[in-house]
């Protein structure tokens, strides 16, 4: 295909290390938003690399220039998927504000952030990984997990959330995004503030001090 010849030659490992150019890096960004869109509706072992590379329209031999199996490919949509994350939990910290504000900020930006650049891979089970991949993967949620707890303990301490396990809220909160991801893209005209009245209302809501019984 062309426009793939900006690709390093193979190294010594067998894996062609790939170009840091920008049409590279937007091509590999796509590869990894259309391999998430994909296993999270199908699982990992009912995607396929040809059905990821047909959703962009590529040859199944252009995906191998840039991910050697779809094991390294899933582990990079855990990796991407990790770090945008975390990308719009530091932003959301660093505007401060009350424990709440924050999460719920977080959560917005985060169902915006997905709108923008496509889901993120939530997926509890890692059995297709390596040892060392999955060591990495859990090793980094574990520490986004109680960044979130502490978010919710800021809240606890300021006044603005009621008293409550945050361990068990975040992975309630965290439960609701992973079936969001899964479900959102079938629903028409679904919107960031139409999923966060919905997500106040199963969630949020209780979770304010000030909140009254309906």
């Amino acid at each position: 295909m062309t426009g793939d010849n900006d690709i390093a030659t193979t190294t010594l490992d067998g894996h062609k290390p790939l170009s840091h150019s920008p049409k590279s890096a937007k091509k590999r960004d796509a590869i990894l938003r259309a391999a998430t869109e994909i296993i999270n509706i199908k699982g990992y072992a009912l995607a396929t690399m040809t059905e990821i590379a047909a959703a962009l329209d590529l040859r199944d031999a252009a995906l191998y220039y840039y991910f050697p199996n779809k094991q390294a490919l899933v582990f990079a949509c855990h990796q991407s998927s990790l770090e945008r994350f975390e990308r719009v939990l530091s932003e959301t910290n660093a505007e401060g504000g009350t424990g709440f504000e924050r999460l719920e900020r977080f959560l917005r930006a985060l169902l915006k952030e997905s709108g923008r650049n496509g889901p993120l891979l939530y997926f509890g089970d890692r059995s297709y990984l390596d040892e060392g991949q999955r060591d990495a993967i859990a090793a980094c949620s574990e520490h986004l997990t109680r960044r979130l707890e502490r978010m919710i303990q800021d809240g606890m301490a300021d006044g603005s959330i009621t008293t409550c396990e945050s361990s068990l809220v975040v992975q309630l909160l965290l439960g609701m995004l992973i079936w969001l991801a899964k479900w959102v893209p079938t629903v028409e005209g679904v919107t960031v503030e139409r999923l966060m009245a919905a997500i106040g209302v199963v969630g949020l809501q209780g979770l304010r001090t000030d909140a009254r019984p309906a």
